[in-house]
């Protein structure tokens, strides 16, 4: 009986010992081979097309480009793409962006090893797989309404200290309008001020200070 086909893998993250600990782990089963590697998102992509493996394992805080949006882009490129979202993070916008990219499955960095392999193995077998921490959060993610790109462009300014007048300046519009927009993601997030917005959106993982 011949061996099963190993499953290719394209590790994706911005930090070298995870990369190398991930493929040294990945490497010694028996149907699994690490077959490249990117520390970006861009460079993803690129790997991507070289070398198509069964599955890409990806990080979702990348420099630039984030996890979600490299793998929207490999969708739309090859909308048959299998792709694991590996983080540390689990705020629940991340997850639900990443989910909504196209990803196919989503596993945290502590979980057990065995938990890590299973998810590879049913991600690429064309399962899916949700870590349950992760899917506790993505149902909470279905009750709150969505920030649009305007909200969330003058949030990230919020939380970085700006005023409105500032905020203003860098978009050209309206002051007053930037209080239309702070008035509307206050709401939203159902949160009484500007610092409980910001550290609101950072803990369900809508905006990062990274």
């Amino acid at each position: 009986m011949s061996n099963p086909k190993p499953i290719r893998i394209l590790v994706v993250d911005d930090h070298f010992m995870v990369r190398m600990g991930l493929s040294a782990s990945l490497n010694v089963e028996p149907d699994m081979e690490v077959i490249a590697e990117a520390a970006n998102g861009d460079a993803a992509l690129s790997a991507y097309r070289r070398h198509q493996p069964t599955l890409v394992i990806m990080d979702v805080r990348l420099p630039g480009t984030s996890g979600a949006e490299a793998t929207a882009a490999i969708i739309e490129e090859f909308p048959d793409a299998l792709i694991l979202m590996l983080s540390t993070h689990s705020g629940e916008e991340e997850i639900f962006r990443s989910l909504q990219a196209g990803a196919r499955g989503y596993t945290l960095k502590s979980a057990m090893r065995e938990e890590l392999l299973r998810a590879i193995r049913e991600v690429s077998a064309g399962g899916r797989y949700l870590d349950p921490a992760v899917a506790q959060l993505l149902a909470a993610r279905t009750q709150h309404r969505s920030l649009t790109t305007r909200e969330l462009e003058v949030l990230r300014m919020v939380a970085k200290g700006w005023g409105n007048k500032e905020i203003a300046a860098s978009l050209s519009i309206a002051e007053i309008t930037v209080k239309l927009h702070v008035s509307h993601v206050l709401e939203k997030l159902n949160v009484k001020d500007r610092t409980e917005a910001a550290t609101v959106a950072m803990q369900r993982g809508i905006i990062s200070m990274d």
